[in-house]
């Protein structure tokens, strides 16, 4: 135990030390006071970013702890190990740390925001408005609240699924003070934004998935060699997540390349870089060089190695709080609105030119594509190493939506979606009842359970394992009901466009992203029931899947025909916002919307009832293959026809023959 407290020690120490240098050499330290302006005082100045660095550090903690517990300790089947129990009890005391480091962030930032000192913000009434109503608050509020039920809910896990579901809800947890940041006042702030919530997740799980593992090795506690095994696993793909986001958001925040070293926020995030260079260097090692000790018995050299590799993740964890608090370099930007909300200017009238070649990078949906493509081409290249043979029509179908889902969030559709309503409907279309056809005709599961293997141990939890739990879940049943899936499909779109919920959603990067994100899952749901290859909870008979088909579709008609009636534009102060001076009206424009709602249904119609008559005719004949087999084995075994029924039938001619027979003799 001492040998933990002296590592956790360490650590604070190198984050602390990385912090202070970060915030003297960025000037956050010492800013220039202006006589006569409210200034917040040096324990705000200095209290904000220790806040901050004890906020992400218990968080990073969380993480860790609930990560050895639900996938890198083996279980037991599904019930959580001795160690593992261990380790989701601290969960719970660093949760409650995570909730009072939040809290204290709060409260400094209401200091720093309004410039006066922490005494005088205390005793007013100011800290409940900035807790409900700016997004800063709002979101450390968020994060006071999940932590603490992060820390009850911890007390009682015992099985796997129940610490993988708070790990889930943590890396959530993480993310809105960030969102808030820089992130979302930079010119490009939706790639900033995705990029700044990618970055995290996997510095999460990297830092505190590697500092569990050394306290699991200074324990001298089992199952290390595992544990360290599967951690390089995932470490390696953390790397590059860590990398291409972080990319992403120099690109997002720095105007050219000189920035990097001409500006104090340039040359933290030099050191960043360098620092990561070296933890790429010294990762490469462990799985060359350690690891093959560990296995044999030898964890020394491991240790040192990953002692020294989480010390330098905390000075970058420090860096990163710095740069947090060091204002990015100035950009030249247009005095534009529509620059502001969009992060391009309004582009010129749309045609078919430009929708095929003003092309808007979404680093999001890119990263989907790219996951959707990757691991199912990878999934193909296992199977054919092992002889296994896979339809190539569901081959084609995976690939046809992963090239349409493509097109609809970054081609020239994805640049004019946000600007008019017709094509924010196309893409809506596209993305629920298009893509989502092709996909679930993909046989996703299918081919995934195939090509995963099962776990080594018996008991344990492979990624096959966590794909068969979720499937059978209650969860699972529950929303994969034809029911509610349904309900889903049709009522979330009548909710959200004539809700406020539309038009609070149109303000926000993460809310254009949260809502086409959730038009193209709940088409997957809705389509699986219908045409998916993969096995459902709740199979329907075909006749079924049609009927249902065929209910659903005039929903969407009704709801074309509904916005095509109305008089009033759904959102107007977003689209006022953006001074659009070409095309139709705002009205009109949302008239054609409805057109394209009413209209399109019946394309993905046709593929529908041509995939169910293709799947039905399969059906009958792999029945009446099945059929046939059998009579052919009766008929070996019996001697007769191999059908009972016509087996029976000629017996008993037979018998009236004879009988017939014996009355004329």
């Amino acid at each position: 135990m001492n040998r933990t407290v002296r590592l956790a020690v360490a650590g604070v120490c190198a984050a602390i030390g990385a912090l202070v240098i970060g915030m003297v050499a960025g000037g956050a330290a010492t800013p220039r006071v202006i006589p006569g302006l409210p200034d917040e005082g040096a324990l705000t100045r200095w209290m904000v970013p220790i806040s901050k660095l004890s906020m992400d550090a218990a968080g990073v903690l969380t993480i860790g702890l609930l990560l050895m517990a639900a996938a890198l300790l083996p279980s037991d089947k599904g019930l959580l190990g001795k160690a593992a129990l261990g380790y989701v009890k601290a969960a719970s005391w660093s949760a409650l740390a995570w909730t009072v480091a939040a809290a204290s962030t709060l409260v400094f930032g209401l200091s720093q925001s309004m410039g006066q000192p922490i005494g005088v913000i205390l005793g007013g009434n100011e800290l409940t408005s900035y807790a409900s109503q700016t997004p800063q608050g709002i979101a450390l509020t968020l994060v006071v609240l999940f932590s603490v039920s992060i820390a009850l809910f911890a007390r009682g896990a015992i099985t796997v699924g129940a610490a993988g579901a708070l790990l889930v809800f943590a890396l959530a947890t993480l993310l809105p003070p960030a969102l808030t940041g820089h992130s979302s006042s930079s010119p490009n702030h939706g790639l900033a934004t995705t990029s700044v919530a990618f970055h995290l997740l996997f510095l999460a799980l990297w830092v505190g998935g590697l500092g569990l593992l050394c306290v699991h090795a200074i324990r001298s506690a089992d199952k290390l060699p595992v544990a360290a095994e599967r951690f390089s696993r995932m470490a390696l793909w953390c790397f590059a997540g860590v990398g291409l986001s972080g990319l992403a958001s120099v690109l997002a925040r720095l105007a050219s390349v000189e920035a990097l070293f001409t500006s104090a926020y340039g040359l933290l995030l030099v050191a960043k870089l360098l620092a990561f260079g070296v933890l790429g260097v010294v990762g490469w090692w462990h799985r060359g060089r350690t690891l093959p000790q560990l296995s044999a018995g030898k964890p020394g050299a491991f240790l040192r190695l990953a002692l020294g590799e989480i010390m330098l993740m905390a000075a970058t964890v420090g860096v990163a709080v710095a740069l947090a608090q060091t204002a990015p370099p100035p950009v030249d930007v247009p005095t534009d609105r529509a620059f502001d909300l969009l992060g391009y200017v309004v582009p010129p009238p749309i045609s078919l030119g430009n929708l095929a070649t003003l092309w808007w990078f979404d680093l999001f949906f890119a990263v989907v594509a790219g996951l959707l493509g990757g691991l199912y081409l990878a999934a193909l290249v296992r199977l054919s190493r092992r002889g296994d043979r896979w339809p190539a029509g569901r081959t084609a179908a995976w690939f046809i939506g992963v090239v349409i889902l493509v097109l609809a969030t970054q081609s020239g559709v994805a640049r004019y979606a946000p600007v008019l309503f017709s094509v924010h409907m196309t893409e809506h279309m596209i993305l629920s009842m298009l893509v989502p056809i092709f996909l679930v005709l993909g046989a996703p599961v299918t081919l995934a359970l195939r090509a995963l293997k099962p776990a080594v141990r018996r008991g344990d939890r492979g990624p096959r394992e966590w794909l068969t739990v979720i499937l059978h879940s209650r969860a699972m049943r529950v929303i994969a009901h034809p029911g509610i899936a349904t309900a889903l499909f049709i009522a979330s779109t009548y909710a959200l466009y004539f809700t406020p919920l539309f038009a609070s959603a149109m303000e926000e990067h993460l809310g254009h992203l949260a809502m086409s994100l959730h038009f193209l899952l709940t088409g997957c749901l809705f389509f699986w029931v219908i045409v998916g290859v993969d096995p459902a909870p709740v199979q329907l008979p075909h006749v079924g899947r049609l009927i249902l088909l065929f209910v659903t579709m005039p929903f969407h008609a009704f709801f074309g025909l509904a916005l095509m009636s109305m008089g009033t534009v759904l959102a107007s102060d977003w689209y006022d916002q953006l001074g659009r001076t070409w095309g139709d009206t705002a009205v009109a424009d949302q008239k054609l919307g409805g057109g394209i709602a009413w209209a399109f249904g019946e394309i993905p119609t046709l593929i529908v009832v041509i995939a169910l008559a293709i799947q039905w005719w399969q059906a009958d004949d792999r029945q009446a293959r099945r059929h046939d087999r059998r009579a052919d084995a009766l008929a070996a075994k019996t001697g007769g026809s191999g059908d009972p029924e016509l087996d029976e039938y000629n017996a008993y001619l037979s018998k009236l023959n004879r009988r017939d027979s014996n009355k004329t003799g």
